[in-house]
């Protein structure tokens, strides 16, 4: 499966919108794309997965180093997410307690 990535960006705020499936073979193009957002000035960052119907450890791996990246510089990194196979990975990883977790792009977008 591919993944398709679309990246918009508004007054300091990228929206990454992911299509497909996060895992070994996708995730370098997702790290490619956050860290091309972030060198462009983008630190508060949105990651919609709602289109998303794997993710694995590599995709989980790129989120993390794009939190890092993105608290250098004093900004955040939230998810849009309200698939409960999804919000499983990141529950049983604790990472749930690391990324804020909207079921919404709109409320996501008010936080």
């Amino acid at each position: 499966m591919e993944l398709d990535i679309k990246v918009d960006r508004s007054e300091g705020l990228c929206v990454i919108a992911l299509v497909g499936e996060v895992d070994v073979y996708t995730a370098p193009q997702l790290k490619e794309r956050l860290v091309e957002s972030i060198e462009g000035g983008c630190v508060n960052i949105l990651v919609d997965l709602e289109q998303v119907g794997f993710i694995d450890s590599s995709g989980l791996g790129v989120l993390v180093g794009g939190l890092r990246r993105v608290k250098e510089n004093s900004g955040a990194i939230r998810l849009v997410c309200s698939r409960e196979n999804i919000l499983k990975i990141f529950r049983i990883t604790g990472l749930d307690k690391v990324f804020p977790i909207f079921d919404t792009l709109e409320r996501a977008l008010e936080f």
